[in-house]
């Protein structure tokens, strides 16, 4: 049997608006008036109806996180699955429920289920189309990006400093003394791949002493890839005398390490390897995987703050949230 806030507050004894501070833990309530609402709910197992709160306060404290990616994995990816978890933990301390979709058509139909649940706002992850935004704007919902890019000068994100980070990798390899160096670069459709490129050359083009760079395209940033087109630039990458390698995201530089070992060479005695991420695995592997790290856990965190604040109307918040990109050193370098 279903119960509601004014058969709780005549059991009890006080005013409905009495019971719903308690109930609510909002307002003052002597001590006395707490333990007899909160007998009364207990032994009646009462649940406030989530219809009837947002109905009041016209907000359901529901949140909506899309993943927009084209190839799985997307949730289990080592990337985006720490992502999220940050932001569930994030979202929970704040009182949140959180409604998760991935979307992998860059399509409206996620965004359209999300605002069907009367969300609150929304944390759009990863490369989106213009469309998207300019979709969710129509309805004056919150929101804000992470790990992606606008030139929308009103939209709030929140990104790795990925151009930043690819010069540090390119400045702390020429520091150990290589200057035959080969890149494995992902997709530059993304905005991290490209900059993360960008930065890398821009770092190596400031020392000017270069012998040799090779750039190998990757239409996809997965490990299947990196090690296959290490496989298929082994022999110029022995040839040209190539003595570090720099792949534009983790998995690409685990998959080329693994073919480099599979084929004798000693990391990094004849090559030093460098990734970027610094997903779990790169520690896990041996020799373990020098990378460039991504604060996910800041972002994710972060996120759910930025998005709490203008849910409750802040003004003025930082359009632009960058996280610096620092380089875990490991026994690949």
């Amino acid at each position: 049997m279903s119960h509601n806030i004014k058969e709780i507050a005549k059991l009890a004894g006080v005013s409905r608006s009495t019971a719903s501070r308690v109930i609510s833990g909002k307002g003052y309530a002597s001590p006395e008036v707490r333990e007899r609402v909160t007998a009364v709910v207990e032994r009646l197992q009462y649940k406030p109806n989530a219809v009837a709160r947002a109905m009041v306060s016209q907000r359901t404290h529901n949140i909506g996180v899309i993943v927009f990616r084209e190839r799985p994995p997307i949730v289990s990816h080592p990337l985006y699955g720490k992502l999220i978890d940050s932001i569930l933990t994030a979202a929970e301390a704040k009182g949140y429920s959180v409604f998760l979709k991935t979307d992998q058509e860059m399509s409206l139909r996620s965004t359209d289920y999300l605002l069907e649940q009367r969300v609150d706002g929304l944390i759009l992850i990863s490369r989106l189309r213009k469309n998207v935004i300019d979709y969710v704007k129509k309805f004056r919902i919150p929101y804000l990006m992470v790990n992606g890019s606008t030139d929308d000068p009103e939209v709030i994100h929140l990104v790795s400093d990925d151009e930043a980070g690819g010069a540090n990798a390119a400045t702390y390899l020429h520091g150990l003394g290589h200057r035959r160096l080969m890149i494995i670069a992902g997709p530059q459709e993304h905005r991290s791949h490209n900059l993360r490129l960008a930065g890398f050359k821009r770092g190596l083009e400031e020392k000017g002493d270069i012998e040799k760079l090779a750039v190998v395209p990757s239409p996809e940033s997965t490990f299947e890839q990196g090690y296959r087109l290490m496989a298929e630039n082994a022999e110029a990458f022995a040839e040209g005398g190539f003595t570090a390698l720099f792949a534009t995201n983790d998995m690409l530089a685990l998959g080329a390490m693994k073919l480099l070992l599979e084929r004798g060479w000693s990391i990094p005695g004849q090559a030093a390897v460098i990734g970027y991420d610094n997903i779990g695995l790169s520690g896990m592997y041996f020799p373990a995987l020098t990378s460039v790290n991504v604060d996910l856990d800041a972002m994710g965190r972060d996120s759910v703050e930025l998005l709490d604040r203008l849910i409750r109307g802040e003004p003025d918040l930082s359009k632009l949230n960058e996280y610096p990109s620092e380089i875990v050193i490991r026994q690949s370098t």
